[in-house]
C-alpha cells in the first residue's frame, strides 16, 4: 500500500527521493508527495496522481540534503493534493508522512487540537498536529515526538521533518512495515528495501513501538521512554536487477513468463547435492508433531492455501483449515490441541495476517510464514520461514508468487510426508520439473490465448469459472485475475454448485470458463458445462492432454495431477492480462488496488 522514503546525507534528495517512490509504485497509490529541508524552509510538492506528475511539479531549485516522500493509497479522505503526504503543521515547522490507519484520530482532535485549523481530511495530519502543539509544551522536538506516539492507537509508520532541526528525522513504527538503511555519510527510511537498494543493502529492523533518530552520520533507536537499543544490520537479499521491466510491456507478463525459471530455482533451492528435499530439521519437526495445520491467507495467497490444502492432507496426511485473515482475528474456531499455523504472504507486510500472527503468539502456538520476502514482518515474528525464491514480484496482480507458494507448499508436503514414514508414488522434484517445462510450453501459446479472448472476452460485462477439486480452487484464482486487471465482473465456482443457484445468472451469450484436469470428477465437469451450454452460455473448456476432447478450447500439457494448478493457472493468468490489455486497463497497477495491504 502507501509507501515511504526518506533521506538525510549529502547527495541530490529530491532524485533519491522521486527514485524511490518510483521503485514503490508497484504498491499501489493515488497520489504522491515530496518535503525537502534547505537552508530556510521547508519545500513541499504534492499531486493527485503519478510520481510523473510529481516529477513535473518538483521545481530544479529545490536543491536539499534531507527530505521525506510519500505514495497514498487512500483510507481516510478522497485522493486529492490536499489529502497527499507530506502533511505539514499549521506553524509550517513540521512536515510528516504516515503509513497505516490512527483509530483514535477523531477522539484526538477532539481532545488535544480544538480550534486548529486542518488543511485535510486524513487521519495522518492530527499526527503532525500533535507533534507541533507538544513541540511547545516540552520544547524538545524528540519528547514531544514520543509524547505524540504515546497518545496513537492503531498502526503507523512515520518519518518527520523539523524545520529548525536540520540533523535528524524523526522515525517510529506499529504494525506498519519500516525499515532504516545505513550508508556511509548518509542514512535512509522506506517501508520496503526496493526502494533504496540503489544506495544501500544495509538495512536496521525497527520494532513496534520503537523511536529513531535518524541522523546523517548515526542511528539512535529508543524505546517509548527513551532507553537506547541496540540492534545489528541485516543485508537486503534482493537483485536490483530483478526489479527492471526489460523488454516486456508489462511487469505482469514478465512475471507470468518468468514461472517456469521459478519452479527450477525452488527445485533447487529445496534440494542438497545427492538431489533430496532439504527443510529444515525444525520445520519437520514441528509438520510431524502438530496435529492440525491452519493455514492463514488473503487474496491469490488464500487460494495456493486452498491447494496447499490437498497438497498436505493427501500426501501428508494432515488435517488442514484454511481461513480468511480479516476475518480469523475476529471469528477465530475452536483450535485444536496441537496447532500450527502458516501464514502465506508474498510480500510478508500483510497486516491482517499480521494480527491472527500476535494473537496466536500471545496464546502460545508456533508459526510458519512462507513469504517471498525474507526479513519481512511476517518472517521475522513467526518461528520458521519458508522463502518462495521468485524474485522481487511488481505487478499488483501476483502470478509468479501464487505458483511459488504451491510449489513450496508441495515440498513441505512431501517432506512432511517422509518423516511421518508415507510412502509416495513419485519422485516430487522431478514431478516440479515436468511442471516447471509444461509452464514454459504454456508461456509460449500467448496469441492462442489473445484469440480466445479476442473472441469469447472482448466485450463482455461478466464471467464465470466452473472447476471441480483443485481446478475450483484454480477458478477462484483466475477469476480473481480477471477482475483484478480487466474489471470484468467475474466468480468462481464449484461445478457442482450450478444448480444450486448460480446457474440463474446464465443468459446467452455469457462466457464460461471450465477446467477439466483431474480424471475422477471430468465427466462431472463437462456434465456442468452442458447445463449451461443449455442456457445459452459460451463455453470455454480447457482440459488436460489426456482428458481432452475435440471440441475443447484450449489443452494443458500433462502433469502430475496434484500439480495440476501449477500449469492450470498459467492460461487463466494469460486470459487476465489480454482481457486487461484488450480494454485499454493498466495492467501492472489496477485502480484501487495495492500490492501490500498493510492496513487491516
Amino acid at each position: 500500500m502507501c509507501g515511504i522514503v526518506g533521506y538525510i546525507g549529502y547527495n541530490n534528495t529530491k532524485e533519491i527521493l522521486l527514485n524511490g517512490l518510483e521503485k514503490l509504485e508497484y504498491r499501489g497509490y493515488d497520489s504522491a508527495g515530496i518535503a525537502m529541508l534547505d537552508d530556510n524552509d521547508i519545500n513541499l510538492f504534492k499531486v493527485k496522481g503519478r510520481i510523473a506528475a510529481l516529477r513535473q511539479r518538483v521545481n530544479d531549485t529545490a536543491a536539499s540534503t534531507m527530505g521525506i516522500g510519500h505514495t497514498r493509497w487512500a483510507t481516510h479522505g478522497a485522493p486529492s493534493a490536499e489529502n497527499a503526504h507530506p502533511h505539514q503543521s499549521t506553524s509550517g515547522r513540521f512536515v510528516l508522512v504516515h503509513n497505516g490507519v490512527i483509530e483514535n484520530y477523531q477522539e484526538l482532535k477532539r481532545d488535544y487540537l480544538d480550534g486548529i485549523a486542518f488543511g485535510s481530511e486524513t487521519d495522518t495530519e492530527v499526527i503532525v498536529q500533535l507533534v507541533d502543539k507538544n513541540a511547545e509544551k516540552y520544547g524538545d522536538t524528540a519528547e514531544a515526538f514520543r509524547q505524540t506516539i504515546n497518545l496513537l492507537k492503531g498502526s503507523y509508520a512515520i518519518g518527520l521533518i523539523d524545520k529548525q532541526d536540520k540533523e535528524t528525522i524523526y522515525v517510529a513504527k506499529n504494525k506498519s512495515p519500516l525499515l532504516v538503511g545505513l550508508g556511509d555519510g548518509f542514512n535512509v527510511v522506506t517501508s520496503d528495501a526496493m526502494a533504496t537498494l540503489k544506495e544501500t543493502d544495509q538495512y536496521l529492523e525497527i520494532f513496534d513501538r520503537e523511536v529513531v533518530l535518524v541522523n546523517r552520520n548515526f542511528v539512535e533507536v529508543q524505546k517509548l521512554d527513551g532507553t537506547a537499543v541496540t540492534r545489528s544490520p541485516f543485508t537486503a537479499q534482493i537483485d536490483v536487477s530483478d526489479t527492471e521491466k526489460g523488454t516486456y510491456p508489462h511487469f505482469m507478463l514478465k512475471e507470468i513468463d518468468e514461472q517456469p525459471f521459478v519452479m527450477r530455482r525452488i527445485i533447487q533451492e529445496y534440494q542438497d547435492e545427492h538431489d533430496r528435499l532439504k527443510l529444515d530439521q525444525d520445520i519437520r519437526s514441528a509438520m510431524k508433531t502438530c496435529d492440525r495445520v491452519y493455514i492463514i491467507a488473503a487474496g491469490t495467497s488464500y487460494h495456493a492455501g486452498l491447494a496447499g490444502k490437498r497438497l498436505l492432507e493427501k500426501m501428508a496426511g494432515i488435517p488442514v483449515e484454511v481461513h480468511v485473515a480479516s476475518e480469523f482475528s475476529y471469528n477465530t474456531p475452536l483450535l485444536s490441541e496441537k496447532p500450527l499455523f502458516v501464514f502465506i504472504s508474498q510480500s510478508g507486510e500483510t497486516a491482517d495476517s499480521r494480527s491472527v500472527l500476535v494473537k496466536i503468539k500471545e496464546m502460545g502456538h508456533p508459526a510458519l510464514t512462507i513469504t517471498n520476502v525474507p526479513g519481512s514482518t511476517l518472517s521475522r515474528e513467526a518461528d520458521f520461514t519458508l522463502h518462495l525464491h521468485a524474485g522481487p514480484e511488481i505487478a499488483v496482480a501476483s502470478t509468479k508468487a501464487y505458483s511459488a507458494q504451491i510449489a513450496v507448499l508441495a515440498i513441505l508436503a512431501v517432506d512432511t510426508a517422509r518423516a511421518k514414514g508415507f510412502e509416495l508414488d513419485f519422485d516430487p522434484l522431478q514431478e516440479l520439473a515436468i511442471a516447471a517445462n509444461a509452464m514454459e510450453v504454456l508461456t509460449e501459446q500467448k496469441e492462442t490465448i489473445e484469440e480466445l479472448v479476442r473472441d469469447n472476452l472482448g466485450t463482455t460485462r461478466n464471467a464465470f469459472f466452473i472447476g471441480r477439486g483443485s481446478d475450483y480452487f484454480v477458478c477462484l484464482e483466475g477469476a480473481l485475475k480477471l477482475k483484478e486487471i480487466s474489471y470484468i465482473q467475474a466468480e468462481g465456482f464449484a461445478g457442482g454448485e450450478l444448480k444450486h443457484g448460480t446457474i440463474a445468472l446464465i443468459e446467452e451469450g455469457t462466457p464460461v470458463i471450465a477446467l477439466a484436469t483431474q480424471e475422477n470428477v471430468n465427466y462431472a465437469i463437462r456434465s456442468n458445462v452442458q447445463e449451461v451450454v443449455a442456457r445459452g452460455a459460451n463455453d470455454i473448456i480447457f482440459s488436460m492432454k489426456g482428458l481432452e476432447r475435440d471440441t475443447d478450447a484450449f489443452v494443458v500439457p500433462q502433469v502430475h495431477e496434484l500439480l495440476a494448478p501449477l500449469v492450470s493457472v498459467v492460461p487463466m493468468q494469460l486470459l487476465a492480462y489480454y482481457a486487461a490489455l484488450h480494454r485499454d486497463c493498466d495492467v501492472d497497477k489496477p485502480r484501487n488496488l495495492a500490492k501490500s495491504v498493510t492496513v487491516e
